[in-house]
């Protein structure tokens, strides 16, 4: 229509370029160079999504991991105060070897050992024991292998009527074994007089 009025037709984009002596190319880097961009964008937001994701199953798991050892440690100090090593005895790893620091005597190098020792020094002479387990338990797990740190307070009331009661530092690593967790050490041990 142009043309029939005496314009000159309007030239297209590829004719525009052949007259003005522009080429495909020079086009191209600012398309290469948007495209870049938006991959560099994409590549960044996928990064910040997987850390997320990341950072977010770690605070899940830790929060999970706090809930079974404190329900763990709980169930542990109910089982020592049943006044018997039989019903701590499921808590344990039975292999010969392994080492458990106790308050009397200085250790303990499997868990018949142990059960025996504890049995003999503390159990038999006790009328009553009551452990319990602090509120400021600290959990940190590897995979299988977790190790705990955590307060507890003892009370033990003696066949002759004497109570006695102490505070103790506790730490326990933990390896899961099939669906149990079981302890593989722990070390049990008294403040200094008067610290």
């Amino acid at each position: 229509m142009r043309h029939a009025l005496g314009h000159p037709p309007r030239a297209t984009v590829p004719e525009l370029r052949g007259i003005y002596g522009m080429t495909a190319s020079t086009e191209e880097p600012v398309q290469r160079t948007a495209a870049g961009w938006r991959w560099l964008l994409y590549v960044a937001l996928a990064i910040v999504g997987a850390l997320l994701t990341f950072v977010g199953a770690r605070a899940q798991q830790k929060a999970t991991d706090d809930a079974t050892f404190r329900k763990l440690i709980d169930s542990y100090c109910a089982a020592w105060s049943t006044g018997t090593a039989e019903a701590p005895a499921r808590f344990y790893a039975k292999e010969d070897g392994l080492v458990f620091y106790d308050v009397a005597p200085f250790a303990y190098h499997s868990w018949k050992e142990y059960h025996d020792g504890v049995q003999k020094e503390f159990l038999e002479g006790a009328s009553e024991i009551k452990l319990t387990a602090g509120k400021d338990l600290k959990v940190s797990r590897r995979g299988t292998i977790a190790w705990m740190t955590v307060p507890m307070h003892l009370m033990e009331k003696s066949k002759d009527g004497k109570t006695t009661e102490m505070e103790l530092r506790y730490t326990g690593i933990w390896e899961k074994r099939g669906a149990s967790w079981v302890l593989v050490h722990e070390h049990l041990s008294t403040p200094a007089a008067g610290s």
